[in-house]
């Protein structure tokens, strides 16, 4: 799974593109894109964190997101069965489609809080989770009306909360949004074989010391952290796959298994021996 800025294709005329029941829970996947997102997720218990709030939802939850607030995956650990929908919605959805209807002007005012970062409970949870798992089954006009059904009940909606006090501003200028999706995408390409910081800092065209700075500052981790959470990541997808400890190690770019082993057990809190018979007790018998 890439972890990169997250852009809707510009070859397609929909304002939306849906994600129907995407599995990230193996991966750390701390990102933003242009897009609004609401993301429905039922079956589980996790972290909500969307721009400077961290919180935790219970059996469900319905988020709306601005753009280019970032959010942590909601599905990041789970280990329950669990059913996601997200439905990203197009930079230019409201200048497209929303001002030149005046029918759907009441929708804008749910746009505006979305910049917030919007929590729904209750009622309007229950329906509109309800209406989000059928849209991958319908056809394109009745997928339209039931996205505009579904953005009515959240804009008339009083069961909500706001995330922020005040709208989340990404401090980041399109220039450095490049920068950081050319680093995530430099990292999910190499992983595998050896990367070094000075072949890194020179894609971004900084030295080894100011490369350094800046990704701290903007991820909250060192390189070598970050890299090694991601490969963490990759070597949890491959054991579940059926791989062994020592084809994961290798296959995601450690040198050394003992220190893969550390590293493992520092990010996850268990070992790979450990983590593989957890997640065995936990598969659902053959048919």
């Amino acid at each position: 799974m890439k972890i990169q800025l997250e852009t809707i294709s510009p070859d397609t005329k929909s304002p939306f593109r849906l994600l129907h029941d995407p599995k990230l829970n193996h991966l750390f996947y701390w990102h933003f894109h242009p897009e609004l997102e609401l993301v429905y997720i039922e079956g589980a218990s996790a972290k909500r964190h969307v721009g400077n709030h961290i919180s935790e939802y219970k059996g469900s939850d319905l988020v709306l997101i601005g753009a280019n607030i970032p959010h942590l995956n909601f599905d990041h650990g789970v280990t329950t069965t669990y059913r996601k929908e997200v439905l990203h919605f197009k930079s230019n959805f409201r200048d497209k489609v929303l001002d030149t209807l005046p029918e759907l002007h009441q929708i804008n005012r749910l746009l505006d809080l979305a910049k917030y970062g919007i929590a729904f409970f209750g009622t309007t949870k229950k329906e509109v989770g309800e209406l989000m798992k059928t849209l991958h089954s319908l056809e394109p006009f009745d997928y339209f009306m039931t996205i505009m059904r579904l953005l009515k009940l959240l804009a008339l909606s009083n069961e909500f909360e706001l995330l922020h006090k005040k709208p989340f501003v990404n401090r980041y200028s399109n220039k450095e949004q490049q920068r950081i999706r050319k680093i995530y995408g430099f990292i999910d390409e190499r992983y595998q074989s050896k990367i070094s910081l000075e072949e890194v800092a020179a894609l971004c065209n900084l030295t080894k010391p100011a490369f350094c700075r800046y990704f701290k500052k903007t991820t909250g981790s060192t390189f070598v952290q970050f890299l090694n959470q991601y490969r963490i990541s990759q070597a949890k997808r491959l054991l579940l796959k059926g791989k062994n400890i020592t084809e994961a190690c290798y296959e995601c770019g450690f040198e050394s298994l003992s220190y893969f082993n550390r590293s493992f057990k520092k990010i996850t809190g268990e070992n790979p021996s450990e983590f593989k018979i957890t997640f065995s007790k936990k598969e659902p018998p053959q048919a």
